[in-house]
């Protein structure tokens, strides 16, 4: 078992980051390199967070095998017995190995590998990456360039703060520059940057998450909620059209412009591939016009002008999309705790939905999860067990905020996290130890990574589940964990007391903290910024429970959700109408859906019985030329004499139902000039686009 737990914690981490991944960006049509960099950034960030547990409990084990060695008697036969005397080992809790135990030798290459390549996806490959994918070049050779332009001033910038502190370093006459210092000074000036944000992002999650959860138990608290998103969400909306709409007709005029032996022609080409297929089909590709384009003197747009207009059609195509999945996640959201706010008062205690999903639900889900057991969750259990939840939450909220301000003292010992993990380690409990370690670590990472994913930068940093994130979030999201995660894991160690310079005992540091260094090269910042910045956790805990930044946000402009603002409560009620009207929408479409459904099955069978017996009394080698004559003039004589016959046959083709609520009705819609009958059953003047139009 010595390197089972290892292994299988780095599979187990790699499905989670897969999963993760393919809930928020899209396989299909993302780059593949944004994929893997994205995917590997997670994957290092997330191993992390999961193997320091083990390398905690393996450095206490191997705490006590030092201290027995130390204090086992020497070889000397003659003293051997005065010395046990003496200094007797301690029998009462033997050094024996965990069960995760991991070979001396394995984890410092490990944390080295693993480091080091985030801290190189960080700082070199993906925002170069960033800049490829979002840049709007024809060629791998000008996405190239302009990634390289835009970020000589990103790399420009770390290179004058490294070189600060190189400078810092070699003034200092009691300090000679050696390549360990070299790497201690960069590790410090990450994790320097790293903090900084990490106790700004911790602060926000620690008290938002269990305050989401325990709003999350008031039905009425998530429908206003909803209503508000759906009126923002709305704007946002029309918003996105519109960009479409401008960089679609800026598209047209390029591809009207352009001719097809154009040396520009192929770029126009590119760019019409990444326009949605109805703008595609609606501008085609100028190809039936062969007029040559130096015969007039027109003027012509710039491959420079084109490569811009390349960016803006990716992004506003992105942006529209998005909005357009994220309106129907919101509408079904909002039907559904509709839903919940109805069967609230049910006698019958069965949970019955205004519409049914369109995905047919698994046989199992359906078997356990039926109506009874749905009511009983969403109406009784579940805001209780969400209460619930958002009380522990707050608990390990407060021991966090606790240990981040006391970490420091070790006389006597006052982090929460410290007296655990020291408690445990007197009785050497490594199953205890492990567990106690990955509840807090990850308790820490959940606060993080959770306001990494809710946090929204305009429209240039926002990740969006359901495969809508688009490439430039999706590398912005992995240097933020490749960032977070390194000063996440030694301000973890500090609060337990397993990092030597805190706890100042002279004891094997961990694995990982033998990577990271000493920060005593820099001693102001090992002995100052990182003893007491964290303490400003305190201050950025009350301005979230107080809402400041969401106040600060609506003084500015930005329409955010707040109970008791007159604005919330304008947007409210126009969402709530704007879902009102959705909800009426779709009832059309299912009424529509139902009087379809019911016309095949009344006349479907009847169609059926009519051609099989036609089938069977025609035998067409006995009749003749004159028989069909025959027969023709008189079924069309038929047809234009008896009209209950002619309706029939109207109903036997499938011809979709009337729209009642249509402002013309016609009274005999084969003989009208806008309703003549086409082949399929279908009327010129009843599209399937008209029919459900909202009012």
């Amino acid at each position: 078992m010595s390197g089972a737990a290892l292994g299988l914690e780095i599979v187990f981490v790699f499905f989670l980051a897969l999963f993760l991944l393919h809930r928020y960006g899209d396989f299909k049509k993302q780059h593949r390199l944004v994929i893997i960099g994205t995917l590997l950034a997670w994957y290092l960030c997330f191993l992390i967070v999961f193997i320091l547990p083990l390398d905690v409990s393996t450095t206490i084990y191997n705490r006590c095998k030092h201290a027995a060695a130390n204090s086992s008697p020497p070889e000397n036969s003659n003293i051997t017995g005065l010395y046990a005397t003496a200094n007797p080992v301690p029998s009462q809790h033997p050094c024996f190995k965990p069960w995760s135990y991991i070979p001396d030798g394995i984890m410092p290459i490990f944390w080295r590998v693993v480091y080091w390549t985030s801290q190189f996806l960080t700082w070199i490959l993906l925002p170069f990456m960033q800049s490829y994918a979002r840049s709007g070049g024809f060629s791998i050779t000008g996405k190239i360039k302009t990634a390289l332009i835009e970020n000589a001033i990103y790399y420009g910038t770390y290179l004058l703060i490294f070189g600060a502190f190189l400078i810092y370093v070699a003034v200092n006459p009691h300090l000679h520059l050696e390549w360990n210092q070299l790497q201690t000074i960069g590790i410090a000036a990450a994790n320097t940057w790293g903090l900084f944000l990490l106790v700004l992002l911790l602060g926000y999650g620690l008290v938002e998450i269990p305050r989401s959860y325990w709003n999350g138990a008031k039905r009425g608290y998530l429908l206003m909620k909803t209503y508000f998103k759906a009126a923002k969400l709305m704007t946002e909306k029309a918003d996105a059209e519109e960009n479409l709409e401008d960089a679609m007709e800026e598209v047209r005029k390029v591809n009207e412009s352009i001719k097809y032996n154009h040396p520009l022609r192929k770029c126009v080409d590119t760019i019409l591939k990444k326009c949605p297929t109805e703008y595609q089909e609606k501008m085609g590709r100028n190809m039936d016009d062969y007029e040559d384009f130096d015969e007039k003197h027109n003027i012509y747009p710039s491959e420079k002008s084109l490569v811009k207009l390349h960016k803006q059609v990716i992004y506003s195509v992105q942006r529209h999309r998005r909005t357009q999945v994220q309106w129907q996640i919101l509408l079904e959201q909002a039907f559904y705790l509709e839903d919940v706010a109805k069967n609230e008062t049910s006698a019958t205690r069965q949970f019955v939905h205004t519409f049914q999903s369109p995905e047919p639900e698994n046989r199992f889900i359906q078997y356990f999860y039926n109506p009874t057991f749905e009511w009983y969750w969403e109406c009784l259990l579940r805001p209780w067990f969400y209460k619930i939840l958002a009380v522990v939450l707050s608990i390990f909220s407060v021991i966090v905020v606790w240990s981040e301000c006391t970490f420091f003292s070790t006389t006597p010992v006052l982090s929460l996290f410290a007296v655990f993990i020291q408690l445990a380690e007197k009785t050497y409990n490594y199953i205890y130890i492990e567990i106690a370690c990955f509840l807090s670590i990850f308790f820490l990472s959940i606060c993080v990574y959770s306001t990494v994913f809710r946090i929204r930068v305009f429209n240039y940093y926002y990740l969006a589940s359901h495969h809508q994130t688009d490439a430039y979030s999706l590398l912005f999201s992995g240097m933020l964990f490749c960032r977070l995660t390194p000063p996440l894991c030694l301000n973890f160690l500090g609060l337990t007391h397993m990092d030597s310079s805190i706890s100042h005992k002279n004891t094997q540091p961990t694995a990982y903290t033998s990577i990271m260094g000493s920060m005593k090269v820099l001693s102001f910042i090992a002995d100052g910024f990182y003893i007491y910045y964290p303490m400003l956790v305190v201050i950025l805990c009350i301005a979230t429970y107080f809402s400041l930044g969401t106040r600060c946000l609506n003084l500015l402009g930005f329409q955010q959700f707040m109970g008791d603002d007159d604005m919330t409560s304008d947007l409210v009620n126009e969402g709530k109408e704007l879902i009102r009207k959705e909800k009426r929408k779709r009832q059309r479409q299912e009424e529509g859906e139902n009087r379809r459904r019911e016309w095949k099955e009344r006349y479907g069978h009847n169609r059926e019985d009519s051609t099989r017996n036609r089938n069977i009394h025609t035998d067409p080698k006995e009749s003749n030329f004159s028989d069909v004559n025959t027969n023709r003039s008189a079924f069309r004589y038929t047809r234009a004499t008896n009209r209950t016959e002619r309706d029939r046959i109207e109903l036997l083709q499938d011809a979709e139902p009337l729209d009642f609520n249509a402002e013309t009705f016609t009274d005999d819609p084969l003989e009208s000039e806008s309703g003549r009958y086409q082949p399929g059953g279908r009327y010129l003047s009843m599209s399937r686009s008209d029919i459900f139009n909202d009012v």
